[in-house]
């Protein structure tokens, strides 16, 4: 991401503003050295999922996604082993 300083922005205005436009990240204006303003494009249709997108933030899910198990594996429990289990976790053995 380029940097410009608040100087160099109020000079150049057109040329700074068509690198905002081009670029992807936007443009950083720093006053006394210190970042203090992004510059970033206004994109029309830009969603918040599509920026999120774009950034990096978000994934969308698959299009086909793989169907949920109608028999979820795992092991099986009697009553007594969860109680078991249960008091185990608890402390009170």
């Amino acid at each position: 991401m380029r940097t410009v300083t608040k100087r160099e922005l109020n000079h150049n205005t057109a040329a700074v503003l068509n690198e905002v436009t081009n670029a992807d990240e936007g443009v950083v204006v720093t006053e006394r050295g210190r970042p203090r303003w992004k510059l970033t494009p206004l994109r029309d249709r830009d969603t918040a999922l599509a920026r999120l997108e774009r950034e990096g933030r978000y994934t969308p899910p698959a299009e086909h996604p793989a169907p949920w198990p109608r028999h979820p594996g795992g092991p099986h429990y009697t009553d007594s082993e969860v109680d078991a289990i249960l008091d185990e976790l608890r402390g009170d053995h």
